[in-house]
């Protein structure tokens, strides 16, 4: 490894488990210090014991407990460099089955949550002038997009919204702003709730032939946390294996 974020401190939200996870050890792997904030706290203590990092739990839709993550950074580790939002929920409902209760949930951690992880983390890197914010978005909503997931892709919309804005008011305190839109990532819970035809129904959709990996993930997260990124804000680089590059289903061509 290159030690490309040797002494940094990163906190992680949604870093219990899957892509979250996956973010954490390649940080660690390159020298970073990293807090893990998730509301599972069983697997988030686990995961945060096995990297050698802190667990604060965090329910990223109150002020109060994003505010107490980033103060688990600064008084525990010294400092706080880097923010990475993962966190989010995706029911499946259709539009016409959406309670405004269970629309404001997914708006509220999705998108509201971001809101606050960036506005809790700014007083410290706007005084220090230096912070690389990176939020997950996904390629659902910002490109594309299915049945039942009107709520999921307008909160993914929204961040993509929302990074413009925070990178065009956060650039002149050293502070970058960008994002990642996942496609399809092959986490432990894609494995345990989906069937094996499932999935290979979805490798199928995709160009490169194969699901993405949580590390896929993490390696863009990483170049976005890192000093090779330090003239890029305000932008999101997709993660998908080209899923979002044909027109239509009959997209695969002989190689030979």
């Amino acid at each position: 490894m290159t030690g490309r974020l040797q002494d940094k401190v990163a906190l992680i939200i949604g870093a219990a488990r899957g892509i979250g996870e996956g973010i954490a050890e390649r940080f660690v792997e390159e020298g970073a210090r990293v807090v893990i904030a998730d509301t599972e706290v069983e697997a988030g203590c686990e995961t945060a014991k096995r990297l050698g990092g802190l667990f604060v739990e965090t329910d990223i839709s109150r002020m109060d407990h994003t505010e107490r993550a980033v103060r688990t950074a600064i008084d525990g580790c010294g400092g706080l460099g880097i923010l990475v939002q993962n966190a989010g929920i995706y029911p499946w409902t259709l539009i016409e089955k959406i309670s405004p209760e269970e629309w404001d949930k997914v708006l509220a951690v999705n998108l509201k949550g971001t809101f606050l992880a960036a506005r809790a983390a700014l007083p410290h890197m706007k005084a220090q002038r230096f912070g690389r914010m990176v939020f997950t978005s996904s390629i659902t909503g910002p490109r594309v997009t299915s049945p039942g997931h009107g709520h999921y892709s307008a909160s993914k919309a929204g961040i993509n919204g929302f990074i413009k804005s925070a990178a065009l008011e956060f650039s002149g305190y050293g502070i970058t702003v960008n994002g990642i839109e996942p496609g399809n990532i092959l986490t432990s819970g894609v494995k345990m709730h989906r069937s094996e035809a499932f999935i290979r129904s979805m490798e199928e959709a995709i160009p490169l032939g194969r699901l993405g990996s949580p590390r896929d993930v993490a390696n863009c997260a990483l170049f976005l946390a890192s000093d090779d990124a330090s003239y890029i804000t305000g932008t999101t680089i997709v993660v998908d294996g080209g899923q979002t590059l044909p027109e239509g289903a009959d997209f695969r061509i002989n190689p030979e």
